[in-house]
């Protein structure tokens, strides 16, 4: 019996990490949790593109998730225009592989 409670504890959470389940609330208050609402939202610019606008431009790139999992971590300039942005290093690689699969799912 506890093997078997082991095995669906583990179940859930791999499904409750995946990035479908990932709703906009729990989106937004991952965003404000580490720093992203401070340059990013959804549906507007504000320093940063919008969350729409990154995933239109990456639509249909199979290496998506990982660059931008990669700009989220290291920072970078250049591909939105002259602002950098600066390194998240302090993010854990699951809240970025989280946020950055959710965002590829967002429609313009």
């Amino acid at each position: 019996m506890k093997l078997a409670f082991a095995g669906i504890a583990s179940l859930v959470l791999v499904v409750g990490n995946a990035h479908a389940a990932l709703d906009m609330a729990a989106a937004e208050a991952m965003m404000k949790k580490d720093g992203c609402a401070a340059c990013h939202a959804v549906d507007k610019k504000i320093i940063g593109p919008s969350y729409q606008e990154v995933a239109a431009k990456y639509k249909g790139d199979k290496d998506a998730a990982a660059k931008l999992a990669a700009k989220v971590k290291n920072g970078g300039v250049g591909v939105w225009g002259e602002v950098p942005m600066p390194p998240n290093a302090q993010v854990s690689d699951a809240d970025i592989n989280t946020l950055v699969g959710w965002i590829l799912t967002l429609k313009k």
